[in-house]
């Protein structure tokens, strides 16, 4: 499946970074959810947020998706307005 915009360059907070480091799992959670935020594959969001996501993909505005997993920490994934930047972040990074 191919990519719904782009994403620019990619980087992850280091906590993000540390946990994947130690924890293939949340390695491949992390890998998942990016895939599915390419695709526009939002995740966890209200219907609400889903709305303002679709929205914003043709006005280039910031998209947010949010992932959950049981037993591994949520995480979020910003892709900037100009989209020249994608961030998976802990949402208490923010």
């Amino acid at each position: 499946m191919s990519e719904k915009f782009k994403t620019g360059t990619l980087i992850m907070t280091a906590g993000v970074n540390d946990l994947a480091a130690a924890n293939e799992s949340f390695a491949h959670f992390v890998r998942k959810s990016f895939e599915r935020h390419t695709q526009g594959d939002w995740g966890d969001l209200s219907a609400e947020d889903v709305k303002e996501n679709e929205y914003a993909l043709g006005k280039q505005l910031r998209l947010l998706s949010a992932y959950e997993n049981k037993g591994l920490p949520k995480i979020w994934i910003i892709t900037e307005a100009d989209r020249s930047v994608t961030t998976v972040l802990f949402p208490d990074e923010y």
